[in-house]
């Protein structure tokens, strides 16, 4: 993955206080368990791209939540799986480097299912790292009150040794809790980042990723997993009658029925794409975006190591 840009010095008039603690947190799991949208929750905005799709998350971003006690820098990190192909190595590769990295682990699971043989891998892998784990139950409103007690269990046989927290990354239930018990674990330490700070994301990769996240909504199952989106250009225009932010970017894909799907009859799923796209850009710039979207066909692209480094999938 691309490297964060370095930490900006703090305010001058920023202190410490007394007891307080910092520190950087791994938010692992299966795919689609619902760690970009617990991220989003817990930050209190937008920093991750959510959709239904498994694997959506690509990019191992930084997130930071400041507390009064605290400041936790949290690492969404892809879902650890079964890779097809060297695309799907790599984001595997990212997210076990990841648990390494880190001075506390948070494995998040569906609570609404029972543990399960690709949760009962994680935790073996887990158990070989140095940094302490917090397990959060995800999904935990969806559990039926009848198997609650059930489900719970089956976490706890699994992993006996580490602290399980009932939380629901889409309501927030149980997440103030699992932030203070977050915080508590990790060492003294003073601010990391500045306290109103909520990522350290490049703003190219934050801009691809809006993108890609619209694809994934409006696109049939089989074009997600083959797209990749390079920003190739962002200007200030202030030469029209208000200023805007013009972004120009390439929409990648492996064959050229999926560019056919992208674009769709008469450039329409293009057009609602970029739509979507373009309304999250405006809050970003707070203003006026133009965005412009082109279709290139890779064939595979997701197996190239060349083309895999050049879209910042390294697997580091």
């Amino acid at each position: 993955m691309e490297s964060p840009p370095p930490i900006a010095p703090l305010p001058s008039e920023v202190t410490t206080p007394d007891g307080f603690h910092s520190g950087f947190v791994a938010l692992i799991g299966r795919p689609n368990v619902g760690k970009s949208t617990l991220l989003n929750q817990l930050v209190g905005q937008k920093v991750a791209i959510t959709s239904p799709v498994a694997q959506t998350t690509r990019n191992r971003l930084r997130a930071i939540l400041t507390t009064a006690t605290a400041q936790l820098v949290l690492l969404d990190t892809p879902g650890i799986h079964k890779p097809h192909h060297l695309l799907g190595q790599r984001l595997v590769q990212s997210a076990r480097g990841a648990i390494g990295e880190v001075d506390l682990v948070l494995l998040l699971v569906d609570a609404s299912q029972p543990a399960g043989r690709g949760d009962a891998f994680i935790v073996e892998l887990l158990r070989q790292a140095r940094a302490p784990v917090h397990v959060a139950l995800n999904k935990s409103d969806c559990m039926a009150a009848e198997q609650a007690e059930a489900l719970i269990a089956s976490y706890r046989a699994l992993m006996p040794e580490w602290p399980l927290h009932l939380c629901s990354a889409l309501s927030g239930e149980g997440c103030p809790d699992l932030v203070s018990a977050l915080g508590a674990e990790l060492p003294p330490g003073p601010h990391l980042y500045p306290p109103d700070a909520v990522s350290d994301q490049p703003e190219q990769l934050l801009l691809a990723e809006l993108i890609r996240e619209q694809v994934l909504h409006h696109t049939r199952e089989e074009v997600p997993h083959s797209v990749a989106v390079r920003i190739e250009r962002i200007v200030e225009d202030d030469t029209g009658k208000a200023p805007r932010t013009a972004v120009l970017a390439t929409v990648l894909v492996e064959r050229s029925s999926q560019k056919g799907i992208l674009i769709g009859k008469g450039g329409q799923m293009l057009r609602t794409i970029g739509q979507g796209a373009r309304l999250q850009m405006q809050k970003v710039f707070d203003g006026p975006v133009y965005l412009e979207l082109f279709v290139k066909v890779v064939p595979g692209w997701r197996s190239h190591p060349g083309r895999l480094a050049e879209l910042g999938y390294r697997g580091d």
